[in-house]
């Protein structure tokens, strides 16, 4: 472990697989191969050495004992007992699974295992952020400009502590246009955004960025949700004035569950509670979308309700809703959180109940617009 770590300060991406298997084999396992979920997490594609054959590179999630490890977040082995599945999780963000081999897998050897991948998964999201050749490994076609703009921008789509989960996910991937996410921790407060900017076109992601780094520059200075509403609208005003967007901004206090929030001309957020949405718990009459000019006489309305431990949140854009079958039937928003309730029902956590959700909407649904959804867990100890 120790080794590995040294060597990870100057390794390339192209040397990860035989970094990586090298480890393994001094641990005692016959061979280590490292897999990373693509964009859209429906495969996990092997990294593989400069000079390998890359017949079996990829799985597919929802059909591979790989992809069930990498759904459940739990180590998965083979019926013969000589192959195992290894998450790779960074924090509680889901980066792919380590196929690990050896005559014998005994649990000691696992537990070796498990160690290894967490030493890897750090090793990948240290570099994750500027290796040119990680960054495309996840990809399976070209970005448009403004998709690229907003994801630089975004956060992992996970985060989380022992209190709270935050799990988000933007449809479609490789070409969004002005749908934006973000959360952040502090230690008492998780912060929440969910953004909808007009159009579909790289004004749309520059509104989008533009208004994440208003927000972020007002929050860190010390800015109520108020002042971050405030902030994004003028930023708008100023410097792109033909733009506006819907949005909600939202703070939960992680120690007893106090949620506040606004809601700018956006979809009300839903309160899931006991495998139940509380109809209308969270809808509040909406104030403007942002850029047409908050009334500098009347601070924007901040909302507050309380959470019990165990609740959910799911901020959603219309564009979720709005999916249409070619016979024109919407997915609409009883389906969808039918379709969040059944997946935490049969034990999904945070990410992998939005990804079955979206993986629901592409069986018979299309996109029109941004799909963007945010489902926050508040699990206090």
């Amino acid at each position: 472990m120790a080794e590995l770590v040294a060597r990870s300060h100057r390794v390339s991406a192209g040397e990860i697989p035989s970094v990586v298997d090298v480890a393994g084999r001094r641990l005692g396992l016959s061979g280590a191969l490292v897999y990373l979920v693509d964009l859209q997490q429906s495969r996990l594609v092997a990294l593989l050495s400069r000079d390998a054959p890359d017949g079996t590179a990829t799985l597919d999630i929802d059909g591979s004992l790989g992809g069930l490890a990498y759904r459940t977040q739990h180590t998965q082995r083979s019926r013969d007992g000589v192959t195992a599945w290894v998450p790779l999780i960074d924090g509680v963000e889901r980066i792919g699974v380590m196929k690990v081999t050896a005559p014998s897998l005994e649990p000691e050897l696992l537990e070796s295992c498990q160690a290894l991948a967490g030493a890897v998964a750090l090793m990948l999201v240290s570099m994750s952020t500027y290796s040119e050749a990680l960054i495309t490994h996840e990809r399976s076609r070209a970005m448009t400009i403004q998709a690229e703009l907003l994801w630089a921008f975004m956060p992992p789509r996970t985060i989380g502590t022992r209190q709270v989960t935050s799990s988000a996910l933007l449809e479609p991937a490789y070409d969004a246009g002005g749908d934006a996410f973000d959360h952040s921790l502090t230690d008492e407060v998780l912060h929440l955004s969910l953004l909808d900017a007009m159009g579909h076109d790289l004004a749309s992601g520059g509104a989008s960025a533009v208004a994440l780094a208003a927000s972020r520059a007002t929050r860190r200075d010390g800015g109520t949700l108020t002042d971050v509403a405030t902030s994004i609208d003028s930023t708008l005003n100023q410097w792109l004035p033909d733009r506006m967007m819907t949005a909600v901004i939202a703070r939960l206090d992680l120690a007893d569950g106090s949620l506040t929030w606004i809601n700018c001309g956006h979809p009300a957020p839903l309160l899931i509670r006991d495998g139940h949405v509380l109809a209308h718990a969270l809808e509040r009459s909406p104030l403007p979308p942002l850029g047409l000019g908050l009334d500098t006489g009347t601070p924007p309305t901040e909302h507050h309700t309380r959470l019990q431990p165990g609740d959910r949140i799911l901020l959603y854009s219309d564009g979720v809703i709005e999916a249409r079958t070619t016979e024109g039937t919407l997915f609409g928003e009883e389906r969808l959180a039918d379709t969040v309730i059944r997946s935490m029902t049969s034990g999904d956590n945070a990410p992998e109940t939005l990804r079955r959700l979206l993986q629901n909407i592409h069986q018979d649904h299309q996109l029109r617009d941004d799909a963007t959804l945010l489902l926050a867990h508040w699990h206090p100890m």
